[in-house]
């Protein structure tokens, strides 16, 4: 067990440098090997990295979200827009409304409570975007199906904060009829609004900055700075972080003629701090929850993706998507975490009687999601002739 938190951040990069070499000899993404030696060398297998220190590098999964949020935000160019058209859009929202419908059905169907189904389906619409994004960074993944998959990823977010708004509603009113439905939509509604409204303003001030200060190291500078300053803004008022950056970098790619030169310094700087977000994500998964899951757990895991896959067809074929994305795109929307956790934690104060169930049944999904997502995110885009 190691105990200094400097030894630690060296033993994880370099155990993460080995899985990613040992990933590209299997044929594996890199994000996987990560993801696996996190979960052997954390607390709830080999101890190498105690629980005392993984909560004092906390942090470092919020900053790598809030530049993997960067990263994805930056899809939101206008001109790009125009040019994917309003798919993307059609897509996020039916694919998230699928996957909190088919798991509503199948969980009810089986006779479980109707407020437990509802709590659980409405976290199924969350996806991770991180690990998506790894997989694409990679492979170099180029093509329809990834165009259409980055802009998805993040308004899939917007989804499923609101989806869950709603299935919270819902699910008051049946526990107390005198409850008012307004109310309870009025949270996720701020959270969304007030994320979006923070980041524009953040992403006019990244804009100013960016002209101001020319150097590459000032550059990159500023925006480690904006990055910071947004996810504090939004974790003081209780907005969505991820949001928050993504419409920060939307609006600053929109705004300035420098993004790409100040993306470019950005990649190159970044991927240490997203190996060690992987690794802690994979420390953290508590592998011993497998066991205790049982049917729901089952019914969780299946029907969450086959909402998912058909939910994202339809919305392809809705909109008039290449045959390419109508038929791979869904199965690169598996990957599930840190949104997921956070609404699971949510239920224990709408549903107490079902709240340890519910974060159990999701932080089994996630230790499932997060391993075998980026493999099968992988397939997909092979299959769809975008990686080489």
């Amino acid at each position: 067990m190691l105990t200094n938190i400097y030894v630690c951040l060296a033993v994880a990069v370099f155990l993460a440098l080995f899985s990613g070499k040992l990933m590209k000899k299997i044929h594996l993404p890199n994000v996987t090997g990560y993801l696996l030696i996190g979960l052997l060398a954390g607390p709830y297998c080999l101890n190498i990295m105690p629980e005392e220190i993984m909560h004092t590098l906390s942090f470092i999964p919020t900053v790598a979200l809030g530049f993997i949020a960067l990263s994805i935000g930056a899809e939101f160019k206008l001109s790009y827009l125009k040019k994917v058209g309003k798919a993307p859009v059609i897509i996020a929202i039916m694919e998230g409304l699928f996957a909190i419908l088919v798991v509503d059905a199948a969980l009810i169907l089986t006779r479980h409570d109707v407020r437990f189904s509802l709590m659980l389906g409405a976290i199924a619409s969350a996806t991770a975007p991180a690990a998506t994004l790894m997989v694409v960074r990679q492979y170099k993944a180029k093509g329809p199906v990834t165009s259409t998959l980055l802009p998805v990823v993040a308004i899939d977010d917007a989804v499923a904060l609101m989806g869950f708004g709603i299935s919270v509603a819902i699910a008051k009113v049946l526990a107390n009829p005198n409850a008012s439905v307004t109310s309870a939509l009025i949270d996720p509604t701020v959270e969304i609004v007030g994320a979006l409204i923070a980041g524009a303003l953040f992403g006019v001030v990244y804009a100013y900055l960016v002209k101001i200060f020319t150097g590459r190291g000032n550059r990159m500078s500023v925006t480690f700075a904006m990055v910071f300053v947004c996810l504090g803004i939004c974790e003081m008022f209780h907005l969505s972080s991820l949001l928050g950056c993504m419409a920060m970098s939307a609006v600053f790619v929109n705004l300035s003629d420098q993004y790409e030169t100040v993306f470019a310094l950005t990649d190159r700087i970044t991927p240490p701090l997203f190996m060690l977000f992987f690794f802690l994500s994979g420390a953290e998964l508590n592998i011993s929850v497998l066991s205790s899951v049982g049917f729901i757990g089952l019914i969780y895991i299946v029907f969450r993706v086959v909402g998912k896959v058909l939910g994202a067809y339809a919305g392809a074929k809705v909109s008039k998507a290449a045959p390419v994305v109508q038929k791979y795109l869904g199965f690169t929307l598996i990957p599930q975490a840190g949104v997921a956790i956070g609404l699971a934690s949510t239920s224990l104060t709408i549903v107490p009687e079902y709240g340890a169930q519910i974060q159990t049944v999701i932080l089994c999904g996630t230790v499932i999601y997060e391993i075998i997502g980026p493999l099968v995110t992988k397939m997909a885009l092979k299959k769809a002739g975008e990686i080489q």
